[in-house]
């Protein structure tokens, strides 16, 4: 299942993870969210942004 799961803390600082997503596909999907939160300070990339769509799509399968 792709989620894409927002925080943001009482000091205004927020977090936007996405999970299910293979590749870039994960900046595609969370870049209207970034856009409207403002520049992103950080990043840290999962071994899902490195999986092809067929990897993660069996591993998803897997775990339903």
């Amino acid at each position: 299942m792709k989620t894409i799961e927002i925080t943001i803390a009482t000091n205004g600082k927020s977090k936007v993870e996405t999970k299910g997503f293979a590749g870039t596909a994960c900046r595609d999907a969370s870049r209207f969210l970034e856009a409207s939160l403002g520049t992103r300070k950080t990043e840290t990339l999962t071994s899902e942004f490195y999986a092809t769509n067929s990897q993660t799509q069996q591993e998803n399968e897997s775990t339903s």
